[in-house]
């Protein structure tokens, strides 16, 4: 029986509850200094002075970093290539930008403070009691400058961004013009989400140390390769020169997935006080120059069919992205794609703030954007007196709507049902507060969910050891989501061995080059070349068996060998077979390793890649206090081809209870006046705890699908967050008949 597909254990469990587990801040490394970050208290302007002198004084203190006296750092030209590092680089023309290697990084080459909470200096001293007290008695005096922080004067300048990949900032089909003029139903609806704030367990952390010109990073990343790129592109030196490490991560969300400008600060630190350096973020460093979700304003206007049939929609978006260096939030992805409308029209703009740069988190776009368009389905819905299931049914997307070709596979129809049956959903009845218990208010809500099922080139290593043990190796990541597992899984299942024969290695740009862990693209991309790698291995074994005498396979055609159990053996007769180890064992002992790299062709040119779901939710109202009771959720989605069904249950329940956090709490609270967030705790910062969490309910439908990757494989990191936010509010709006359209929803827009 194929070990894919069973809900193994973590095999990285026992070192994380045992505490074995090392994480970026807990290597040991000889001649360890501490670091720490003072960052900016004033939203735009200059340094005018810093009291640095009375600082070195203080016990401990090695050194004081700031733009005065840091590391001078090469230009990059826009091409690309850096220059004013020596060795005979490349000069620039002189009507060529010269701008830092990363825009968006913090790195002390000038005065100048464009957002609060911005990295104006480095204190490195030999404990961290002593960087700690000596960061906080750093005295710094500002020229401060008017800065922009209203989101409402920043729209009057509102900005197109720069087309992205499969992200354009326009996009349009049919008229929709002529389509809203023959709707007899029509919405015209404007929702909002607010700042809000990663806040994984792990906060971010490096150690930097160099040996000579070879730089090592111990970095708390969801990119390793990309941590190393930024690092060669800032110091100018030869990526090979760099080595960037990360076993464990504990928690990423997207906020890892970039390099930040800690991080190479930890490593000029390193470079200038001569020692490695360890540096920390504290909680309250991770609101402001580490990104956050941005804030959005959405307009949607729908335009329908007496019969409930989508003419035309419109989706206009705003979102706050900084002055340092651009993000677009992409809230219209999901709606290009959701139904089949005959005419549709999106557009992305940017209001510009002194903030630090926005960045992806978890299910970018898609968790903003489903909130406003499966809200605004649901209010068709009630405008149409139609069940919000239905509404759906009735413009179900067939095919892609945006690109006019095949999904590579879609099983939404069939999680509607599941769903729908899991919940009880025909028992609902359609009047908002007609629902209750008691005096409790009861509301039933539902959303679609969908994410993209992303790919990129990855590859792999595997070898079989004398002793009949494997390693495969390749340099992703696992962020608590079960990496280690489902890769061993993966090779052991091509192999034919036992899982627990198998180790895999990660987190290493030592190993072979893997994507970033972001966008749910882990196991599509990695599974694929570490199937292959273990299928080379496997495949040389079988060559060495049939060419050895010794074997009782010697003799027999590859096609006529099979392997299981950490045997080779004929199929025609399995009494026939020869053990992996002593295959090995009697060629000298020699492991046998195989490479492999995997890459998605043109398939995406031909099929749309989409995971689906759909969400649905009980909630509990106090008609007086206006407190919400989030009792149940039921989610059912066609994910592909599910590897491990446990880890991939935790990830979409995870998921959920961030949607549900999505709906309720989260909000990253800024005083306006000064750029700064004002909760930028994990006590003023609400997040879902389990007292908060009811029942949720997950079914994963067995989906084939031929054309994302040989494994079959999509991702479930992201998809579970889609819609949830949504559902609540459509819940909150049957229960108390009141449509709130800015999140959060809190007791105070209830009463």
């Amino acid at each position: 029986m194929s070990v894919i597909g069973q809900g193994m254990d973590r095999l990285d469990g026992r070192l994380k509850v045992t505490g074995q587990a090392t994480y970026s801040a807990e290597h040991k490394i000889p001649r360890l200094a501490y670091g720490m970050m003072v960052l900016s208290t004033i939203p735009k302007g200059r340094i005018a002075a810093i009291d640095v002198a009375s600082v070195k004084r203080m016990p401990g203190v090695m050194l004081v970093m700031t733009h005065q006296n840091a590391l001078r750092l090469p230009k990059q030209k826009e091409e690309g290539k850096t220059e004013g590092s020596g060795g005979g680089k490349e000069q620039s023309k002189p009507d060529q930008k010269k701008q830092p290697p990363n825009p968006k990084l913090s790195l002390l080459q000038d005065d100048r403070v464009q957002y609060n909470a911005q990295p104006i200096a480095v204190v490195v001293a030999d404990t961290f009691e002593h960087a700690r007290d000596a960061a906080r008695r750093l005295n710094v005096r500002y020229a401060a400058e008017s800065a922009q922080l209203d989101f409402r004067k920043a729209k009057m300048q509102l900005r197109r961004p720069e087309p992205q990949p499969e992200r354009p900032p326009d996009t349009g089909r049919g008229n929709v013009g002529r389509s809203m003029a023959r709707a007899s139903q029509k919405l015209d609806l404007l929702y909002t989400t607010p700042m809000e704030n990663h806040n994984p367990l792990e906060p971010h952390a490096t150690i930097a140390a160099w040996e000579g010109d070879q730089l090592t990073l111990y970095d708390s990343t969801q990119n390793v390769t990309g941590v190393r790129k930024t690092a060669a592109q800032t110091f100018g030196i030869d990526p090979e020169k760099i080595r960037v490490v990360c076993p464990f991560v504990g928690g990423g969300f997207g906020c890892k997935g970039s390099t930040w400008s800690h991080v190479m600060l930890a490593a000029m630190a390193s470079r200038m006080a001569g020692v490695p350096v360890k540096l920390v973020l504290e909680r309250t460093q991770m609101y402001g120059p580490v990104g956050a979700r941005p804030l959005t304003e959405q307009r949607l206007q729908l335009g329908a069919s007496e019969d409930g049939k989508l003419l035309a929609v419109t989706h206009d978006t705003v979102s706050s992205t900084s002055f340092v260096d651009d993000f677009v939030e992409p809230c219209t992805a999901v709606t290009r794609k959701a139904y089949a409308s005959e005419s549709l029209q999106t557009s992305q703009r940017l209001a510009t703030l002194n903030i630090g740069v926005p960045t992806y988190m978890r299910a970018p776009g898609e968790s903003s954007g489903s909130f406003a368009l499966e809200s605004a389905m649901d209010e068709l819905a009630y405008a149409l007196k139609v069940d919000p299931v239905q509404l759906r049914l009735m413009n179900y997307a067939e095919k892609d709507p945006e690109k006019d070709i095949p999904w590579s596979s879609k099983s939404l129809r069939e999680c509607y049902r599941v769903g729908a049956e899991r919940f009880g959903w025909a028992k609902r009845t359609p009047q908002p507060g007609s629902m209750r218990q008691g005096r409790t208010l009861v509301g039933w809500g539902m959303a679609t969910a969908s994410y993209p099922a992303n790919r990129k080139g990855a590859k792999a290593s595997a070898t079989i050891n004398a002793d009949g043990s494997v390693l495969v190796r390749s340099g992703t990541h696992d962020l608590g989501t079960g990496t280690y597992t489902v890769m061993a899984q993966i090779a052991a299942d091509a192999l034919g061995v036992n899982v627990s024969r198998v180790r895999f290695e990660l987190g290493d740009t030592r190993l072979p080059e893997a994507p970033v862990s972001g966008g749910s693209q882990t196991v599509a991309s990695v599974g694929p070349a570490v199937h292959q790698a273990a299928r080379a291995t496997r495949d040389k074994l079988i060559a060495t068996a049939l060419g050895d005498s010794a074997s009782s396979l010697h003799g027999l055609n590859a096609n006529d060998v099979d392997a299981a159990d950490g045997w080779l053996f004929s199929k025609a007769d399995p009494n026939r077979r020869d053990s992996m180890a002593a295959v090995v064992t009697r060629n000298g002992g020699q492991p046998v390793s195989g490479e492999a790299s995997a890459d998605q062709g043109d398939e995406k040119k031909r099929y749309a890649m989409q995971a689906f779901g759909a969400v649905f939710v009980e909630v509990h109202v106090d008609p007086d206090l206006g407190t919400i009771r989030v009792t149940r959720i039921v989610g059912a989605y066609g994910v592909g081809r599910v590897i491990n069904r446990k880890t991939a249950h935790s990830q979409l329940m995870g998921g959920i209870v961030w949607g549900l956090g999505m709906g309720l709490m989260e909000k990253t609270e800024m005083d306006w006046r000064v750029g700064r967030a004002v909760n930028a705790n994990l006590a003023d910062y609400h997040v879902p705890v389990n007292a908060d969490i009811g029942s949720i309910d997950i079914t994963m439908l067995d989906e084939h699908d031929a054309w994302i990757n040989e494994l079959g494989a999509k991702g479930v990191g992201e998809i579970g967050i889609t819609g949830v936010a949504a559902a609540i509010a459509n819940a909150v709006h049957h229960a108390t008949g009141k449509r709130i359209r800015d999140l959060p929803i809190t007791p105070d827009k209830l009463i």
